[in-house]
């Protein structure tokens, strides 16, 4: 289900040491007059339908970001900690990301910016819109990222820590292990961190510990037990 959102503004921009990426969304109601979106900017409310037969899944999807909706998968991400991503940096990657085609996902924009890479999944093929499917970050240069001062070391690593989870469905301890997250961030209802040499991620709600993202989303969290 997509739903229009308002377009990015100074709240988008990441703070170093922030894990939580917060962007003020509003949903116009039916009856509120239409205003032109502004260029450059995700739309901020419903143009008319267009056929989805207008267009095939080959033909690659536009690059003008105020034509794009935001499903409500992807708007839900925008409130979550450790995701990294923001209205900003979808509009910046479907301006002047790279365009490339993955067999699961569909087309995807790319965009690297100081060391991160910003990934936005899009379609326009199987809705009345096109519209932002999925957004994530993944580090592209280590190095890059922590001199670029955009986000700080517990945040590159909760980067790091989440593409890392997000790649492999078996138990990854050696890729966990060099990782520190002390700010926690959401994978299946968890609120996960680790310290160094862990081979494991640790809910700080439930206590359970989990080396796979397979094991994260398969088990609910519960919240504390009684005597935590």
């Amino acid at each position: 289900m997509a739903s229009r959102q308002g377009g990015p503004g100074s709240a988008d921009t990441p703070r170093p040491g922030s894990t939580e990426r917060r962007t003020t969304s509003t949903t116009a109601s039916p009856d509120r007059t239409r205003r032109a979106p502004t260029a450059g900017s995700l739309a901020s409310e419903p143009r008319g339908a267009r056929p989805a037969v207008a267009r095939s899944p080959e033909d690659p999807p536009l690059r003008d970001p105020s034509l794009y909706a935001l499903t409500d998968h992807f708007r839900k991400r925008l409130h979550q900690p450790g995701r990294y991503v923001s209205t900003r940096t979808v509009t910046d990657a479907i301006r002047s990301g790279q365009l490339r085609w993955n067999r699961t996902d569909g087309w995807r924009f790319a965009l690297v910016e100081g060391g991160i890479r910003f990934v936005v999944v899009v379609s326009d093929t199987e809705t009345a819109s096109p519209v932002v499917v999925t957004g994530w970050t993944e580090v592209a240069d280590r190095e890059a990222a922590l001199e670029a001062g955009r986000f700080d070391p517990v945040d590159v690593d909760t980067i790091a820590l989440r593409a890392a989870l997000s790649e492999a469905a078996a138990a990854i301890p050696d890729r966990i292990r060099p990782r520190a997250v002390t700010r926690p961030f959401v994978v299946g209802g968890h609120r996960l961190e680790t310290d160094p040499g862990e081979p494991f991620v640790r809910c700080v709600d439930c206590g359970c510990r989990f080396r796979s993202k397979d094991a994260i989303t398969s088990r609910r969290c519960h919240g504390p037990s009684p005597g935590r």
